[in-house]
């Protein structure tokens, strides 16, 4: 196998390992039922003119499954950190205690389960769907190779490695969905 083939298997293998992991961060953010500081990630405060994330101004810790706390380093930014919280809309309150906040996690109902496991689907389809547009770009580049002189055997040896790599990520897509609906629906 030449160069120009064996650069499009490890081009379609990295954008679809790519999709993996972002799939893996976005799931993280769907709670399911206990703390977690990345729940809270994303979450931005005005901090003197900038957007910045809680976790650069503020320490967060989890001492049990059921709650947060946030520290800010200045406490003059828990005003906004409070308000950022409650903007980002994420189903929880704060609750101001001397110089931290503190979020108790509510249990989850059967049918707020039900729509974070429809939420949890939804980034596993998106994330199917990057798998095969990735495969789709590459499988473009794979029917130039014609052009630049490589066997054409070679050449559906080739698609046919793009394609078995695909249908391995879109399994892995799978068993990472069956793994976070068990966790969200785990009472």
């Amino acid at each position: 196998m030449n160069e120009l083939s064996k650069a499009c298997i490890d081009e379609a293998n990295n954008s679809m390992h790519s999709a993996i992991n972002f799939l893996n961060k976005e799931l993280e953010k769907i709670r399911a039922g206990k703390a977690n500081p990345g729940m809270l990630e994303g979450v931005k405060i005005d901090y003197y003119g900038t957007p910045t994330e809680i976790s650069q101004v503020a320490n967060i810790n989890t001492p049990d499954p059921r709650s947060i706390i946030i520290q800010p380093w200045e406490k003059t930014i828990i005003g906004a950190i409070n308000k950022a919280i409650l903007d980002a809309n994420l189903g929880f309150t704060p609750r101001h205690e001397g110089d931290i906040l503190r979020i108790v996690i509510p249990p989850l109902t059967e049918e707020r389960r039900k729509e974070l496991c429809k939420a949890a689907k939804s980034e596993v389809e998106n994330s199917k769907v990057n798998v095969r547009n990735a495969r789709r770009n590459v499988m473009d580049k794979v029917k130039k190779l014609k052009d630049k002189s490589v066997p054409e055997d070679e050449v559906k040896q080739v698609e046919k490695e793009i394609q078995d790599i695909t249908d391995k990520f879109i399994a892995e897509c799978d068993k990472i969905f069956t793994a976070k609906e068990k966790e969200i629906m785990t009472v």
